[in-house]
Protein backbone atom coordinates (compact mmCIF):
# COMPACT_ATOMS: atom_id res chain seq x y z
CA UNK A 1 0.00 0.00 0.00
CA UNK A 2 1.22 3.45 -1.11
CA UNK A 3 1.87 6.11 1.77
CA UNK A 4 -0.11 8.78 -0.20
CA UNK A 5 -3.35 5.63 0.50
CA UNK A 6 -2.43 5.27 3.81
CA UNK A 7 -2.79 9.10 4.51
CA UNK A 8 -6.13 9.33 3.11
CA UNK A 9 -9.00 9.07 4.93
CA UNK A 10 -11.44 6.56 4.29
CA UNK A 11 -14.99 8.05 4.17
CA UNK A 12 -17.97 6.81 5.78
CA UNK A 13 -21.66 6.77 5.13
CA UNK A 14 -22.73 9.51 2.63
CA UNK A 15 -19.11 10.34 2.04
CA UNK A 16 -18.16 12.06 5.62
CA UNK A 17 -14.68 11.77 6.94
CA UNK A 18 -14.17 10.24 10.22
CA UNK A 19 -14.30 12.23 13.76
CA UNK A 20 -11.45 12.75 14.96
CA UNK A 21 -11.36 12.46 18.66
CA UNK A 22 -9.59 15.47 20.17
CA UNK A 23 -7.19 13.98 22.72
CA UNK A 24 -9.18 14.63 26.41
CA UNK A 25 -11.90 15.44 24.37
CA UNK A 26 -15.84 14.90 26.25
CA UNK A 27 -16.70 11.56 24.83
CA UNK A 28 -20.33 12.93 22.78
CA UNK A 29 -19.64 16.47 23.66
CA UNK A 30 -21.10 19.28 21.15
CA UNK A 31 -18.64 18.64 18.35
CA UNK A 32 -19.29 14.88 18.10
CA UNK A 33 -22.83 15.23 18.26
CA UNK A 34 -22.63 17.81 15.94
CA UNK A 35 -20.67 15.52 13.60
CA UNK A 36 -22.97 12.44 14.06
CA UNK A 37 -26.16 14.39 13.42
CA UNK A 38 -24.60 15.65 9.96
CA UNK A 39 -24.07 12.30 9.13
CA UNK A 40 -27.19 10.82 10.44
CA UNK A 41 -28.89 13.95 8.25
CA UNK A 42 -27.19 13.57 5.28
CA UNK A 43 -27.90 9.23 5.11
CA UNK A 44 -31.85 10.35 5.92
CA UNK A 45 -31.79 12.78 3.20
CA UNK A 46 -30.09 10.33 0.49
CA UNK A 47 -33.06 7.75 1.35
CA UNK A 48 -35.39 10.08 1.14
CA UNK A 49 -34.01 10.73 -2.60
CA UNK A 50 -34.10 7.17 -3.28
CA UNK A 51 -37.91 6.88 -2.12
CA UNK A 52 -38.32 10.17 -4.26
CA UNK A 53 -36.79 7.92 -8.14
CA UNK A 54 -38.73 5.23 -7.19
CA UNK A 55 -41.96 7.12 -6.81
CA UNK A 56 -40.62 8.83 -10.05
CA UNK A 57 -39.00 5.12 -11.66
CA UNK A 58 -43.07 3.71 -10.88
CA UNK A 59 -44.51 6.30 -12.41
CA UNK A 60 -42.67 6.78 -15.38
CA UNK A 61 -42.63 2.78 -15.95
CA UNK A 62 -46.01 1.35 -15.18
CA UNK A 63 -47.14 0.20 -18.67
CA UNK A 64 -50.40 -2.60 -18.98
CA UNK A 65 -47.82 -5.03 -21.12
CA UNK A 66 -50.25 -7.59 -23.36
CA UNK A 67 -47.77 -10.08 -22.88
CA UNK A 68 -48.24 -11.77 -19.17
CA UNK A 69 -44.79 -12.35 -19.08
CA UNK A 70 -43.58 -9.14 -19.39
CA UNK A 71 -46.21 -7.52 -16.79
CA UNK A 72 -45.20 -10.27 -14.29
CA UNK A 73 -41.22 -9.65 -15.25
CA UNK A 74 -42.36 -5.22 -14.58
CA UNK A 75 -44.34 -6.67 -11.76
CA UNK A 76 -41.33 -8.47 -10.22
CA UNK A 77 -39.08 -5.34 -10.56
CA UNK A 78 -41.73 -2.91 -9.01
CA UNK A 79 -42.25 -5.92 -5.93
CA UNK A 80 -38.28 -6.17 -5.43
CA UNK A 81 -37.77 -1.93 -5.08
CA UNK A 82 -40.64 -1.76 -3.06
CA UNK A 83 -38.97 -4.15 -0.44
CA UNK A 84 -36.22 -2.38 -0.44
CA UNK A 85 -37.82 0.99 -0.02
CA UNK A 86 -40.17 -0.62 2.93
CA UNK A 87 -36.50 -1.59 4.69
CA UNK A 88 -34.93 2.13 3.97
CA UNK A 89 -38.69 3.55 5.19
CA UNK A 90 -37.50 1.26 8.89
CA UNK A 91 -33.85 2.84 8.85
CA UNK A 92 -35.28 6.21 8.57
CA UNK A 93 -37.22 5.81 11.82
CA UNK A 94 -33.84 3.99 12.99
CA UNK A 95 -32.26 7.28 12.25
CA UNK A 96 -35.40 9.51 13.52
CA UNK A 97 -35.31 7.32 16.90
CA UNK A 98 -31.31 9.04 16.69
CA UNK A 99 -31.71 11.95 16.58
CA UNK A 100 -33.93 12.25 19.04
CA UNK A 101 -31.15 10.89 21.18
CA UNK A 102 -28.58 13.19 19.91
CA UNK A 103 -30.66 15.52 20.51
CA UNK A 104 -31.92 14.22 24.24
CA UNK A 105 -27.85 14.13 24.69
CA UNK A 106 -28.19 10.15 25.37
CA UNK A 107 -26.66 9.46 22.55
CA UNK A 108 -23.57 7.37 22.08
CA UNK A 109 -24.17 4.96 25.34
CA UNK A 110 -25.46 1.40 25.38
CA UNK A 111 -28.42 0.66 25.73
CA UNK A 112 -28.31 -2.44 27.23
CA UNK A 113 -25.34 -1.64 29.72
CA UNK A 114 -24.92 1.54 29.73
CA UNK A 115 -21.26 1.53 28.46
CA UNK A 116 -19.57 3.99 25.36
CA UNK A 117 -20.28 2.78 22.09
CA UNK A 118 -17.15 3.65 21.17
CA UNK A 119 -16.64 6.22 18.13
CA UNK A 120 -15.45 4.01 15.71
CA UNK A 121 -18.45 1.91 15.86
CA UNK A 122 -20.72 4.74 15.43
CA UNK A 123 -18.89 5.78 12.19
CA UNK A 124 -19.57 2.58 10.95
CA UNK A 125 -23.25 2.08 12.29
CA UNK A 126 -24.52 6.06 13.25
CA UNK A 127 -27.74 3.63 14.36
CA UNK A 128 -25.88 1.75 16.80
CA UNK A 129 -27.78 1.36 20.00
CA UNK A 130 -25.63 -1.32 21.91
CA UNK A 131 -22.02 -1.68 22.38
CA UNK A 132 -20.04 -4.79 20.94
CA UNK A 133 -20.53 -7.23 23.32
CA UNK A 134 -23.99 -6.39 24.08
CA UNK A 135 -24.82 -6.50 20.55
CA UNK A 136 -23.57 -10.05 19.90
CA UNK A 137 -24.95 -11.54 22.92
CA UNK A 138 -28.21 -10.57 21.72
CA UNK A 139 -27.57 -12.11 18.57
CA UNK A 140 -26.08 -14.93 20.10
CA UNK A 141 -30.08 -15.38 22.05
CA UNK A 142 -31.49 -14.06 19.09
CA UNK A 143 -29.82 -17.73 17.41
CA UNK A 144 -30.82 -20.02 20.60
CA UNK A 145 -34.47 -18.93 20.33
CA UNK A 146 -34.71 -18.91 16.59
CA UNK A 147 -36.82 -15.14 16.03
Amino acid sequence: MSTQAKQQPVPTISGFEPYKEVPGEEYMGKPMRAHFTKVLNKWKQDLMQEVDRTVDHMKDEAANFPDPADRASQEEEFALELRARDRERKLIKKIDKTLQLIEDEEYGWCESCGVEIGVKRLEARPTADMCVDCKTLAEIKEKQVGK
